[in-house]
């Protein structure tokens, strides 16, 4: 048996809040595991303040979240199968997108990964054409693989914003630690938020972090 891949045209789609005639910042946020873009951005209603944009990407493989049920539907971005291909390809689509809302022309650029997007937006910004001011890794792990001394060089100067619930049962402080320890070694700023609440997103966190960048 061989193992062939092919390069296909497809259609994928992504959902915008705010500002798209002339927005100040820029924000991409990539959904977690199960979830779908459309859903997702509604978390970013409370920063729609008139400046920005926020853009969710729609991970490229949906799926049915419940046997039987047709209305349970969610996206990944990758899976264990033929990571290494999904990954490059989820590469080229973001910065698809990040080119076609103007994210190389933006004053400001923001990038959060939730959860199974941590590592996307991570990956992402090590490795693809994209460039960003800001990156928050929002309960989800620095992907275990990447080349930290390399996406030093690519991440944002001012470094990386950890965020976690105190009851998040993916994101405990043991794992939470690692991940400081990793950055530390390989010379990469960081800053960690913590909040009362678990594997969510949080409005007043998320406005928090929102006037910090300004």
């Amino acid at each position: 048996m061989a193992e062939h891949h092919l390069s296909v045209p497809r259609t994928a789609r992504f959902f915008t809040l705010g500002n798209e005639a002339s927005p100040t910042e820029l924000w991409f946020v990539l959904h977690g595991y199960g979830q779908l873009a459309a859903r997702f951005i509604r978390h970013f209603e409370p920063l729609d303040d008139g400046s920005r944009l926020v853009v969710a990407p729609e991970g490229l493989s949906r799926f049915y979240i419940e046997a039987n049920r047709a209305d349970k539907i969610g996206a990944s971005w990758m899976t264990r199968e033929d990571r290494l291909v999904e990954i490059a390809d989820y590469v080229r689509y973001l910065d698809a997108v990040y080119a076609a809302v103007g994210g190389t022309t933006a004053p400001r650029v923001v990038v959060l990964g939730f959860s199974q997007g941590t590592a996307t937006a991570a990956r992402w910004l090590a490795t693809g054409a994209a460039r960003a001011d800001r990156l928050i890794l929002w309960g989800g792990e620095v992907p275990p693989e990447l080349d930290l001394t390399a996406a030093r060089a690519r991440w944002p100067e001012t470094g990386v914003t950890l965020v976690a619930g105190n009851t998040d049962p993916f994101i405990t402080a043991k794992v939470l630690a690692r991940d400081e320890a990793r950055l530390r070694e390989n010379g990469i700023v960081y800053q960690v938020e913590r909040f009362e609440g678990g594997h969510e997103l949080d409005a007043e966190v998320l406005r928090g972090i929102a006037r910090g960048h300004q």
